[in-house]
């Protein structure tokens, strides 16, 4: 629903190169959370219902983001990496390490392609940072992690931000909606052609990508309202075989199909 191009300061620090490509003056630098950031403020000013925000670890490792959502009351499941620290307890990967056995459950985090996506997840809750939360928060802090059952050595770990009475069951289905999000994106590229652009001005780029969203959602609205009208079809019944066993030996049933009309049967 949204988009922007991330320039890295090769270009931005070129101002020269900037005009050629039609580069707004105001354009600088901004890494890709900030960018993000953006993304998100217009979308709250929207008349939009946005409960979540979630992302791989580029972008929740980055603390001013966190901030941020947490500053418009949204609630957040960032994906961070195994060096994050975590208030009081240090690295992640250390904190969960020492899970008893049975903090480890598993957890569907949504459907995927082959069926559930089931992990083993672990929550914990951890505590407020009184100087952001304040000493009556609305919101709980959590520490979770994904672990992959055929290979646990693969593990991987989040920070949430979610209100009060918020079960661990919903935050793993809020990291599940990546998958979906991801899914989306490469549907897009497939069907839309979202990444084939050859373009030397930003407006075009811009424009490219507006129309390949655009028609992306086109398609997915038409084809959400495909299943819903092909769900409420009735399927006609089939006619009974005339087929008919005599004895050891099958026969054409001699009765009139009921898909003939009387004046064909006669006639035949």
């Amino acid at each position: 629903m949204d988009r922007e191009l991330y320039l890295p300061k090769s270009w931005t620090d070129d101002r020269d190169r900037c005009l050629a490509a039609h580069i707004p003056d105001e354009r600088a630098f901004a890494t890709k959370p900030d960018l993000a950031k953006t993304m998100v403020l217009r979308a709250i000013a929207l008349p939009l219902p946005i409960g979540w925000v979630t992302a791989d670890a580029a972008y929740g490792q980055e603390w001013r983001l966190r901030r941020m959502l947490e500053e418009t009351g949204l609630g957040y499941v960032l994906a961070v990496p195994k060096s994050q620290q975590v208030p009081h307890f240090g690295r992640i990967d250390h904190l969960f390490s020492q899970a008893p056995d049975e903090a480890w459950e598993r957890r569907s985090c949504g459907d995927g392609a082959k069926g559930p996506r089931v992990y083993h997840w672990a929550a914990l809750q951890i505590a407020n940072v009184e100087d952001f939360d304040g000493e009556m928060p609305t919101h709980q802090r959590w520490a979770l992690a994904r672990r992959s059952i055929s290979k646990p050595e693969e593990i991987a770990y989040y920070l949430a931000y979610a209100p009060l009475g918020t079960t661990v069951e919903h935050l793993v289905r809020v990291a599940g909606t990546r998958w979906a999000i991801e899914e989306a994106l490469q549907a897009a590229k497939n069907e839309c052609g979202l990444d084939q652009y050859e373009v030397r001005r930003y407006t075009g780029w811009m424009r490219h990508i507006t129309l390949a969203m655009l028609a992306h959602a086109f398609l997915a609205v038409m084809a959400a309202d495909a299943a819903t009208k092909g769900a409420a079809e009735t399927v006609p019944a089939l006619p009974p075989s005339p087929w008919q066993k005599f004895g050891d030996s099958w026969q054409l049933a001699t009765h009139p199909s009921p898909f003939t009309s009387p004046s064909s049967a006669h006639a035949h």
